[in-house]
């Protein structure tokens, strides 16, 4: 009895048969409207090609997602094997590309794909995927109640591995260290990026005021050195006197004081020159012949 209720009726079947039905009733309702026979087996054929492409999810997808949790596990784990940097990025890029391509990707996807980030020191974009798998509820298997078919596809191929472990060994201990890994260092990964991010940006914000302290201090010191034209006199010399301008000190004032002062140094030259109030040879003449 126990057998007989856990043989089941495979998903292939059942969509064949809801196939046949819709097809069976579009094709009495075409033989009515006076379609031939073969025309409506023409496109009966084509639309079940057409109904297969579109509405089975994705086998490589899948097969994609586990690749990644074999080289992702591969990378994470501690053995000593010194790995290249386009080795990890290859790997992340795969990652991100699973996230971008597929509704409802696992959270083990963006876990593990967080504790890449947080092995290669990205800590901005760990905590961005961590955060999610490690204080998100709605991360958890649990909250996945309507599946798209490519995360459907996806559990069915994980429970088989799950069964039948012998069948992928790799995958199978692949997935159970991630899982691991994922409960026990989730939240250790998650602190560790946490606290190497803010000290990343402490240093940058300390970094952006040294800057701005420079640039501040050479337009200071530039300012102070350019001397407008109108603060200088004709002989280049500073137009201010113990650091005030002339028209507080005097200066103007002075100026005028020393053109006056040669003016009456001429007067007195002049006075006391014999020769200071010389007639003109032609007046001198003019003179002796009025006389005459």
């Amino acid at each position: 009895m126990s057998d007989k209720l856990q043989k089941k009726i495979p998903d292939s079947l059942k969509e064949n048969t809801q196939y046949a039905l819709a097809f069976g009733l579009i094709a009495t309702m075409l033989l009515v409207a006076g379609f031939p026979m073969f025309v409506i087996f023409f496109f009966a054929i084509f639309a079940y090609f057409l109904w297969k492409t579109f509405s089975q999810p994705s086998r490589g997808e899948t097969r994609e997602i586990f690749e990644f949790y074999l080289s992702a596990n591969e990378l994470l784990r501690d053995d000593e094997r010194r790995w290249f940097g386009f080795e990890v990025q290859e790997v992340i890029a795969r990652g991100e590309r699973i996230l971008q391509l597929m509704n409802g990707a696992p959270p083990l996807v963006y876990f593990t794909l967080g504790a890449l980030y947080h092995k290669v020191g990205d800590h901005k974009s760990a905590v961005h995927h961590l955060s999610y798998v490690v204080e998100n509820e709605n991360a958890e298997e649990s909250t996945y109640i309507y599946p798209s078919p490519d995360l459907r596809n996806y559990v069915k191929t994980l429970r088989k591995i799950e069964r039948e472990p012998a069948e992928a060994p790799q995958t199978s201990a692949a997935i159970r260290a991630l899982e691991r890994a994922r409960r026990n260092r989730g939240k250790s990964f998650l602190e560790i990026s946490r606290t190497q991010l803010n000290q990343l940006n402490e240093k940058k914000q300390v970094l952006l005021t040294e800057q701005k302290k420079q640039i501040d201090q050479i337009a200071k010191i530039n300012a102070e050195s350019i001397v407008p034209p109108s603060v200088t006199s004709n002989n280049g010399e500073k137009s201010s006197q113990n650091g005030k301008p002339l028209f507080e000190t005097g200066g103007w004032q002075s100026t005028d004081n020393e053109t006056k002062q040669k003016e009456s140094d001429n007067k007195a030259t002049q006075k006391n020159d014999p020769f200071a109030k010389r007639q003109p040879i032609s007046e001198v003449l003019r003179d002796i012949y009025d006389k005459h």
